[in-house]
């Protein structure tokens, strides 16, 4: 997550798409066969290969999704303890809801959730969708993100981290995009972008969050519309032609954006929910 992201990952560590034209291919100096190393229009990946729709009712997926638990901070001074339960993850009425409460546990004040796909499920190239509506509040930090699926052999950040989406709760209506790279914890670095909407909160309506990976480019889209490119002239070393996991969590305080306020006119009130229309990866034939 950008701030895990900026230090998350070291704990582990309506919406309508727009036809774009053509772009040419990415450059692919080192030959790779993997399947959809080249890039494409956003449209011209329509081959859906995952995806979970949040239907029905109750617990989360277990064949999809772990739920990742504890407190302690997470790498970033966080205030949450990430539970399993129920009451913090949970789909009803088609969504998959994550639920931040004012609620002790763990020495932590407050409880959430944070769901990965690792171990279950590794993307490559292709293109992910989230579509979700997101909380706001001073002290909330939901995210949409991806760590490299070789972790345990490489830590973060040589792992490599891509933050799709990652919002400071206090500021409801831009989002920020991120990549995490270095050859080692004390070589992290960082680059990217913040994208505002023209009008509204991302709190008010659900929005489309993608990234499109290809070989030693990745794209950034918010509701089918591109705001950045990332390329491996912008990191070495280049992580991100690997394997990663995707992960969804709603993290509140710590040193990326403050607590939630006290008592005043600007309390942040709980509990606050990210709710999640889909999660979906397609490729190109």
């Amino acid at each position: 997550m950008a701030g895990t992201s900026l230090w998350l990952a070291l704990g582990l560590l309506a919406c309508t798409e727009t036809k774009k034209p053509d772009i040419p291919p990415a450059p692919n100096p080192t030959g790779s066969t993997e399947v959809n190393a080249t890039a494409k229009d956003y449209d011209q990946y329509t081959e859906l290969k995952w995806s979970d729709e949040f239907d029905g009712g109750g617990a989360v997926d277990p064949t999809k999704w772990t739920a990742e638990t504890g407190g302690g901070g997470w790498g970033n001074n966080e205030l949450q303890y990430y539970t399993n339960s129920v009451e913090n993850a949970y789909v009803s009425g088609g969504s998959l809801i994550i639920q931040a409460q004012k609620q002790s546990q763990g020495g932590r004040d407050y409880t959430s959730a944070r769901l990965i796909t690792k171990g279950k499920q590794s993307f490559t190239f292709g293109r992910i969708d989230v579509r979700a509506k997101l909380p706001k509040g001073q002290g909330i930090w939901p995210a949409i993100w991806m760590l490299g699926s070789n972790i345990d052999q490489n830590n973060w950040p040589v792992c490599g981290e891509i933050d799709i989406m990652e919002l400071r709760g206090q500021e409801p209506n831009k989002i920020l995009s991120t990549m995490h790279f270095g050859s080692s914890t004390a070589d992290h670095r960082y680059k990217g972008t913040e994208t505002t909407l023209p009008s509204g909160n991302f709190s008010d309506d659900y929005h489309l969050f993608s990234a499109v990976r290809s070989q030693d480019q990745i794209r950034f889209y918010l509701d089918g519309k591109q705001y950045y490119t990332f390329t491996s002239s912008d990191a070495s070393p280049y992580p991100f032609n690997n394997p990663f996991f995707v992960i969804l969590n709603m993290a509140i305080g710590g040193d990326f954006l403050g607590s939630p306020s006290p008592a005043t006119i600007n309390t942040t009130t709980f509990p606050q929910q990210m709710v999640v229309d889909y999660v979906r990866f397609y490729q190109y034939k």
